[in-house]
């Protein structure tokens, strides 16, 4: 049993002391800029987002695999995956807003990144009520399986791509007045000693608890065929 729940234990221990030393590591404060202790954000919201890609991508991958093979299986793994992203992306979403108020003034400030993660999000969310609303299981997955990639491609452009092309206050962008608090760059040994701990941390986190939903799914499936 400690052979194959290794894993679990590692995310526990990993945000364990995430949570703990990432609020007690010192943190760099650039001349002229307020940063202060919202860098710590670095171990939150960026971890996030990494755990998000990886929902995404495993999510498109299994939506393939169903298209390839029709498996009720895989069907289940994606939507499951993509799920789990979506709040992840939430999340990541909601510590970026609490960041920027403190940075930039106001949570919300229509910032190219944020626009563009706003959009991504709601394709996602569009996903989730395009399955929601067709009755037919068998269609229900396979138009399922076709956005879901549509949306996973969408990410790229949305997220990563435009927001970079455009003037922007975030870390990352074209604009010059973008401010450096989440820059990899200016981090720090000793940040860093918490950061990557927290990559593989909220991930592993991600993709436990994906797989009790999947478990969840797979014994309501057993049950219909039963039925």
């Amino acid at each position: 049993m400690l052979r194959k729940s290794w894993w679990k234990w590692a995310s526990f221990l990993l945000l364990l002391y995430t949570c703990s030393y990432g609020f007690l590591v010192p943190v760099p404060s650039p001349p002229g800029v307020p940063l202060k202790e919202t860098i710590r954000n670095l171990f939150f919201h960026v971890p996030m987002w990494i755990a998000m890609m990886v929902c995404f991508s495993v999510s498109a991958i299994y939506a393939i695999k169903y298209l390839r093979k029709q498996s009720a299986i895989d069907e289940i793994y994606s939507t499951e995956f993509a799920r789990t992203g979506t709040v992840l992306g939430v999340l990541g979403t909601i510590t970026g807003m609490i960041w920027a108020n403190y940075q930039w003034g106001k949570p919300w400030s229509g910032d190219a990144k944020q626009n563009g993660t706003a959009i991504a999000l709601l394709i996602y969310f569009a996903y989730f009520v395009l399955k929601g609303s067709l009755q037919d299981e068998e269609k229900q997955a396979r138009i399922g399986a076709v956005y879901n990639i549509f949306a996973y491609f969408m990410l790229f452009p949305c997220i990563w791509i435009l927001p970079r092309l455009a003037e922007s206050l975030h870390p990352g962008g074209m604009g010059n007045e973008g401010n450096p608090a989440l820059d990899p760059k200016d981090t720090t040994n000793y940040m860093r000693l918490v950061m990557y701990p927290a990559f593989i941390g909220w991930t592993l986190l991600s993709v436990w608890i994906t797989t009790l939903l999947i478990r969840v799914r797979i014994m309501q499936h057993k049950k219909l065929i039963n039925e």
